[in-house]
């Protein structure tokens, strides 16, 4: 006999969410989806995030809600530097003239790019205007965060997180220049490192995630890190300073 589809959750703006163990499985038609509906305030994407959920839908749908079984995660000490990113790594820090990180001096601007970057097999975007107004709140409460690979003046690539204790989640990553997003993540990792964060959270597994060291977690793992890395000290000084290198590339002398 065949199974009667569960039903998804709809919340009225400011209902909370339903726990992601509530998400639907494997045997439903959209495996990892929480709920739909809600709103995007800053309140409810706090109480998401702390509760290993997170937004993603498109332009002709509601927002929806996710919570995947398994986690993609990036554990910082697990990065893996490969020999060509380890040479731009140490070529980009040794030109602090023309080169640098900067974290959240334009967040506006990143999540822009991020929104605009075509992605392989996706013919829009998700980040929708209605999707960057919000994280642009989440920024300004100190939440939402962007990490940038600066060349020549000119803003060439970088991502944005967000940041809840010491639970960091990233969302987005773009590239105007080869490997400026390489170089953003990578500085992430540094900075992550140096500040005692225990995993990135990537959401999707990707091949190219994998590549640089990102495992699946189950998701029960993930939320049991995600509540005591939460519940740590928030991160106060969101800035990356050139000596957060030498957590990933040998000082120079």
């Amino acid at each position: 006999m065949a199974r009667t589809p569960r039903k998804l959750p709809w919340l009225a703006p400011g209902e909370p969410l339903p726990s992601p163990s509530q998400a639907w499985g494997p045997g439903d038609p959209v495996p990892g989806i929480v709920a739909a509906g809600g709103a995007l305030d800053v309140a409810s994407l706090l109480d998401a995030y702390r509760h290993g959920i997170f937004p993603w839908y498109g332009d002709d749908q509601p927002i929806l809600w996710w919570s995947p079984d398994p986690r993609m995660v990036l554990v910082p000490a697990q990065f893996r530097l490969h020999r060509s990113l380890r040479k731009t790594l140490a070529a980009f820090r040794d030109a602090p003239q023309r080169c640098e990180v900067r974290i959240d001096h334009d967040f506006d601007a990143v999540i822009a790019a991020c929104a605009a970057s075509p992605r392989p097999g996706q013919s829009g975007t998700w980040i929708l205007p209605e999707m960057q107004a919000a994280y642009r709140a989440l920024h300004r409460a100190g939440h939402a965060h962007s990490v940038e690979t600066w060349i020549d003046g000119e803003l060439a690539g970088g991502l944005y997180c967000v940041a809840v204790g010491r639970a960091v989640f990233g969302e987005s990553m773009f590239a105007r220049r080869t490997d400026a997003s390489k170089i953003a993540l990578a500085a992430l990792v540094a900075f992550c490192r140096h500040h005692g964060v225990a995993a990135i959270d990537c959401q999707q597994n990707t091949a190219h995630l994998a590549s640089l060291g990102a495992r699946e977690w189950p998701r029960a793992d993930f939320l049991d890190h995600v509540a005591h890395a939460g519940a740590e000290p928030a991160i106060r000084d969101w800035r990356f300073a050139p000596l957060y290198w030498q957590q990933l590339l040998p000082a120079t002398s």
